[in-house]
C-alpha cells in the first residue's frame, strides 16, 4: 500500500517512542502500511496494532491454531 509519507517521515515515526505501547508495540494510526520494520536497523517486522488489518492478520492466526488443535 502506497502511503502518502516519504521515507524520512516513516523512518522518524518508527523511532518515536510515542508510537509504542508499553514499548514493544507499535500504534500508529497515521501509518497506513499493517507491517512495518523494527526499531533496530536489522532484518525484522512488526505490526502496526492501529490498522485494522493487523487484528485481522491475528485473529486468522489464532483461528488456524484452534483449528489445528481441534482436528488432531
Amino acid at each position: 500500500m502506497k502511503t502518502p509519507f516519504e521515507k524520512h517521515e516513516l523512518d522518524r515515526m518508527i523511532n518515536d517512542p510515542v508510537n509504542y505501547k508499553l514499548g514493544i508495540f507499535y500504534f500508529n494510526p497515521r501509518d497506513s502500511r499493517t507491517i512495518v520494520p523494527k526499531r533496530k536497523k536489522n532484518p525484522a517486522w512488526t505490526l502496526n496494532f492501529a490498522s485494522p488489518y493487523t487484528w485481522i492478520i491475528l485473529l486468522g492466526v489464532i483461528i488456524s491454531v484452534y483449528v489445528y488443535n481441534v482436528l488432531n
